[in-house]
């Protein structure tokens, strides 16, 4: 029970710095350079480009009523780590807005804006990724697809983040349109690509960080020679393997299925080892996690 506590502790501290590191992200990198990043954020950054109200009062306004409603409807850990999230988000925000840290945004002034969306979007997707792991989200869109996702569950909670960041992109095209010289609005497309470039960096570095680290391969061989392979896959590769005993259906012969999970380095290794023997059949599966461990062999 201490030992758990003591996690809890860290998982909330870990949620802390992760908030003010994603206000800075804003305040930094996003406000500056008129695009509207995913989600909720989006849509405050938006607000705040069109009102002067700053995002920091936004996100409280729209996320403390979502994490009330997730605490009755989704699950009450989440909620809790979600609303922790955004209340040091969103005060993070206005202190900065409030010291006034100008000298360090990053202002490209509409040349090469796609480097602060580069930056922010990695960080952004880092984020998200930490956050997720321990049971947190940074409030807004994740809320509202995991809450959809659980009353529809034939939705597909990615199918309805992307629906929601693409209702952002869409208007993030007149938002930020600007009067010509002639007092004409023109409309650029810019924005819309820059939060598609965002959307794409934040999804693929969350998805890395969450599932890329520790990502493996299953082998499963079938063969008359398990004896043979099992000990070169000890002797090169330093891992073991699992024995099932199977009949082939067609020609009723007996043979061994051999299950084994290597490390992305070792697949070409383990491909090499069952070129040799005849008799033998296998495919490979992608792992996207392990978890636990043996005792280390020596």
């Amino acid at each position: 029970m201490k030992a758990r506590k003591i996690l809890t502790v860290s998982e909330y501290i870990l949620i802390f710095f992760l908030g003010i590191i994603l206000a800075l992200n804003y305040y930094l990198f996003i406000v500056k350079n008129n695009f509207a990043p995913a989600g909720v954020g989006g849509i405050t950054t938006m607000i705040q480009y069109k009102t002067g109200i700053s995002i920091g009062y936004m996100s409280l306004l729209i996320n403390i009523p979502l994490c009330i409603l997730a605490y009755f409807f989704i699950d009450r850990v989440f909620a809790k780590r979600s609303l922790f999230f955004c209340l040091v988000y969103s005060f993070s925000f206005m202190l900065f807005q409030k010291i006034g840290f100008t000298a360090f945004q990053y202002n490209a002034d509409g040349h090469n804006t796609i480097f602060p969306v580069i930056l922010s979007g990695v960080i952004s997707g880092a984020v998200n990724a930490f956050c997720f792991k321990v049971s947190s989200s940074t409030g807004g869109t994740d809320i509202i697809s995991r809450y959809i996702s659980k009353v529809k569950p034939e939705l597909n909670f990615f199918y309805v983040t992307f629906i929601l960041n693409a209702v952002v992109a869409v208007v993030s095209f007149f938002v930020y349109a600007v009067p010509d010289e002639s007092g004409r609005i023109v409309y650029n497309y810019e924005p819309i690509c820059l939060c598609v470039l965002y959307c794409f960096l934040a999804t693929f570095v969350g998805n890395y960080i969450i599932t890329g680290t520790k990502q493996a391969y299953k082998f499963t061989v079938i063969t008359t020679h398990p004896d043979e392979i099992t000990a070169e896959i000890f002797d090169k590769l330093r891992h073991g393997t699992t024995r099932v005993s199977a009949v082939g259906s067609y020609g009723n012969t007996e043979n061994t299925v051999l299950l084994c999970v290597v490390n992305k380095h070792q697949m070409v290794d383990f491909k090499n080892i069952l070129s040799k023997y005849d008799n033998t059949f296998s495919y490979c599966e992608t792992v996207n996690e392990t978890y636990g461990n043996f005792k280390k062999i020596r």
